[in-house]
């Protein structure tokens, strides 16, 4: 590596800046990471370290074979994606899908990115645009960007920033579970058939369930936040609950698929919790993101049979995330049209998800370095899931009515032939494989 080459500057310390900045630093260029914990909190980040998770512990399902995100991390690993290395590392029992200690997780990836001898880490709050400068930058400081960012963004960028609610789901200690009501058991049996934690509800305490849900207190709106819609793959419960009694029990409290050992009585609904760190001492509320405030978390949670005496190591909460209009501010190699010095990242772009988020970091980072370098860097084949996910937030969505998205076969370009529902998937994820290696072989 020549010593006089500029660092990349990244603005956040996220999974995306992360994973940006590993790739680089793997790529013999010198990276400075700038990253405001602790200097500046956020309102939903409860450490100062690198590649924290807020929400879920979840990367979800971790099917190559039949399912989009799935194939995405087998991507992401044929590139040696560090916030897979670590997950992998960190993994801890979830049936099909993915899931991590969260300690461990942000504890490996940090450590990784403090020893790296090319990458050097500013505890700053960066509250303007990346100046000319500092030459390639990468902002991906993700939904939580601070305000005075936000505002250079805004200003950047000449469009109107666009922002949604997300919502956190409580965490609970295992040991204050009632096993007598309580069971484990995986839907369908699958993975082990017994990562989650399964509390059943006849049919009279699932519609109290639904009542206390909707009669109870919630966290109030600041008035700039009242028109900000929810992402509809994190919509808080009682959200849920307001569009009609029935849709919890067939969304994340649906009973099918699962024997009570306890009882011979089928139970009307169910809920979930699945493991959160690798002692297998906290599980989260699958799918119980929530506004509710912390009394009421506490009342009406501990309604749930076999919840009675929980005690909750973090209660749910909300928080504000903020996205830009990529399909119109952004060119097909993520930078910003009018300061192309600046590419974007991570969850900022308009992606929905770790995985997604952590892809785009991934990729801002493999061209900013192919352009350093001079050397052409194709973008991967829209058939395959970074392919499809890059496409959709640089010019395959429609402007007008961006939304946040996670990867799914509907963002990949039609099959050609007739599938089977069955054989569809696996003929996406069968044509994605053999189009990524021929785009790795040409690289």
């Amino acid at each position: 590596m020549a010593t006089d080459t500029k660092p990349v500057h990244i603005v956040g310390g996220g999974l995306a800046g992360s994973e940006a900045a590993w790739q680089l630093a793997s790529a013999e260029i010198p990276v400075v990471l700038h990253e405001m914990r602790p200097v500046r909190g956020t309102d939903a980040h409860l450490t100062d370290g690198l590649a924290e998770l807020v929400c879920s512990n979840s990367f979800r399902s971790d099917d190559a074979e039949n399912n989009a995100v799935g194939l995405l991390h087998k991507e992401m690993r044929l590139l040696g994606s560090l916030i897979m290395e670590s997950a992998d590392i960190n993994k801890v029992p979830a049936g099909g899908a993915l899931a991590v200690d969260r300690n461990g997780f942000s504890e490996y990836v940090q450590q990784k990115i403090e020893t790296h001898p090319l990458i050097h880490i500013e505890r700053e709050e960066v509250i303007g645009l990346p100046p000319s400068e500092w030459g390639h930058s990468i902002i991906a400081t993700g939904p939580l960007t601070s305000p005075a960012l936000a505002s250079a963004i805004h200003e950047a960028t000449g469009a109107d920033a666009l922002a949604f609610f997300d919502a956190i789901a409580p965490i609970i200690y295992k040991d204050s579970i009632d096993f007598n009501v309580a069971w484990f058991q995986s839907r369908y049996d699958k993975g082990d058939g017994s990562d989650y934690i399964n509390c059943p509800m006849s049919q009279d305490q699932y519609y109290e369930f639904i009542a206390a849900l909707l009669a109870g207190d919630k966290t109030q709106f600041k008035e700039w936040e009242a028109n900000t819609p929810y992402f509809d793959a994190c919509l808080p419960i009682e959200i849920m609950a307001e569009r009609g009694p029935e849709t919890l029990r067939f969304g994340p409290m649906k009973p099918v698929g699962l024997t009570n050992p306890n009882s011979p009585d089928k139970p009307y609904a169910v809920v979930q919790l699945r493991q959160d760190n690798k002692l297998g001492t906290l599980y989260n509320m699958v799918g119980f993101q929530t506004k509710l405030t912390y009394g009421e978390q506490k009342r009406i949670f501990s309604t749930i049979p076999g919840l009675e005496k929980a005690e909750f190591a973090r209660l749910g909460g909300l928080h504000r995330n903020t996205f830009i209009n990529s399909p119109d501010v952004l060119d097909g190699e993520l930078r910003l049209k009018n300061h192309p010095h600046v590419r974007f990242a991570g969850q900022i772009t308009g992606v929905e998800g770790y995985v997604e988020s952590t892809a785009i970091g991934l990729l801002a980072s493999r061209l900013t370095a192919a352009e350093i370098k001079s050397s052409a860097l194709a973008p991967p084949p829209v058939t395959t899931a970074l392919g499809a996910i890059l496409s959709h937030i640089t010019g395959g969505a429609d402007a007008k009515s961006f939304q946040p998205m996670n990867v799914n076969f509907g963002l990949f370009p039609p099959l050609e032939g007739r599938f089977r529902k069955k054989e569809r998937k696996m003929a996406y994820t069968s044509r994605a494989s053999s189009d990524f290696e021929a785009w790795q072989a040409d690289r």
